[in-house]
């Protein structure tokens, strides 16, 4: 049998994320843990003025959101834009390093995510060492993800609502403080000494943009999504401008709270504006946060899972890590990969470059996801699917490539070797593949 036929026989996965869910699954990963100190680094970029580049990064991502929109329900296939990647420019290197990029950033993301849940907010209630608790938590998601992709969603329900929740108790108690007369709405309007408001706006939504990343590793569920034509787009659109709002209410809750110089001084600026309000134990905003790191974590695994099962059903990676549970029909080799590298990451300690790097690497990503909506218009399907004004993936081609402008020198080297790596990857498994036809017997 060849490994074509096999892959055709092979048991899919199973259709069971419903609309509500696949909405809740972009929220949680939009919000995830990155808004919690995101608030102090742009306090830092645009003084009192947070909301402004947080509304221009809304804007940012929801044309990219376009894109994504348009191609997965064109193209309904795990693998996200490795397989948009692939159609587009008929290139199996470009695909590989495309969907490299995009598990570079998962597997680093959820390695990050390990430490800063065994860190300084689980130090709170106990006192262990950072990467053995990291290690048996990224075992526990795997084992979450191992089961079923309806049962890790529906974690995510629970854990999406607990970090949302916080984020709205922070702009309650944010309204309560300005309601008894303290802090200074005034504040919304300032920026940091000597700094335009070009300036502010850019370099915020720089960091801001990258609050709302997450909502493209939606694409790896088209398989698993039920009526996907219909439902993407919406739980898409919807989990943004969700997020968007939420974030635009903190955006001017926290300054007007608490001096922006404070909340940028600060590792855990949401912190500071719950301790000025007072009534609630900062144990319990602790918690949330704990919450909100592990719901970040699961949807990152769940989606570098996913990307590795389609890119090896693309032949982009070995077979085997297409193969899937035969009960639970949940890609268990890609999962156990996946995990094992993120433990190796977690286990070398420091990652911020390299998640910094990652972050550069999914921008262009999205500017081959952007640039592929508009080369395949000229692919027609027979059924109906959402298409974006063409103004829209052009637009969001000119903010990656104003975005990559801004980056740091040290980080595109970093990039630099990761792509080596990925390319590296790429012609070992070509050759095997090439290796493999040469020495099967013939009939």
């Amino acid at each position: 049998m060849t490994t074509d036929t096999a892959t055709e026989r092979s048991p899919g996965l199973r259709r069971a994320v419903t609309g509500p869910l696949l909405f809740l699954f972009i929220l949680g990963d939009v919000l995830g843990a990155g808004v919690y100190a995101l608030v102090g680094e742009l306090g830092a970029e645009a003084g009192g003025a947070i909301w402004l580049p947080l509304l221009v990064a809304l804007g940012m991502a929801l044309l990219t959101a376009a894109s994504y929109a348009e191609l997965v329900t064109k193209y309904p296939k795990a693998g996200g834009s490795a397989v948009f990647a692939q159609r587009a420019y008929k290139s199996p290197l470009v695909s590989f390093l495309v969907g490299f990029c995009m598990l570079a950033a998962g597997v680093t993301s959820a390695a990050g995510l390990s430490l800063a849940f065994g860190g300084d907010y689980l130090s709170v209630f106990l006192d262990l060492p950072a990467v053995p608790v990291a290690l048996v938590f990224l075992a526990l998601v795997a084992a979450l993800n191992m089961r079923g992709i309806q049962e890790s969603l529906r974690a995510n329900v629970v854990m999406t609502a607990i970090e949302l929740s916080g984020l709205v108790l922070v702009v309650i108690l944010g309204a309560v403080v300005l309601g008894r007369g303290d802090g200074d709405p005034g504040r919304v309007l300032e920026l940091p000494a000597e700094t335009s408001w070009a300036a502010a706006i850019l370099g915020g939504a720089l960091i801001a943009f990258y609050s709302f990343v997450g909502f493209e590793t939606s694409a790896n569920l088209a398989e698993e999504v039920t009526d996907v034509r219909r439902v993407y787009p919406r739980a898409l659109f919807g989990a943004l401008i969700a997020a968007g709002v939420v974030y635009l209410l903190v955006g001017l809750v926290a300054p007007a709270v608490v001096a922006p110089e404070d909340l940028a001084a600060s590792s855990g600026p949401l912190l500071e504006v719950v301790r000025v309000a007072g009534g609630v134990p900062l144990e319990v905003f602790s918690a949330v946060a704990l919450v909100a790191v592990a719901n970040g974590a699961l949807l990152t695994m769940i989606m570098a899972s996913r990307l590795t099962y389609g890119m090896a059903k693309e032949g982009l990676l070995p077979p085997v890590l297409g193969r899937v549970l035969p009960g639970r029909r949940t890609p268990w080799v890609a999962i156990v990969v996946t995990t094992v590298v993120a433990m190796v990451l977690a286990a070398t300690g420091e990652l911020v470059d390299l998640a910094s790097t990652v972050v550069l690497l999914l921008l262009f990503v999205f500017l081959s996801t952007n640039v592929a909506v508009l080369v395949l218009r000229r692919d027609r399907v027979e059924h109906e699917h959402f298409r974006a004004w063409t103004a829209l993936p052009v637009l969001a081609i000119v903010t990656c490539l104003v975005l990559l402008t801004q980056q740091e020198a040290r980080h595109w080297a970093l990039a630099g070797v990761l792509l080596a790596v990925g390319l590296v990857l790429h012609l070992v498994t070509r050759r095997s593949s090439r290796r493999a036809v040469e020495d099967a017997p013939t009939r």
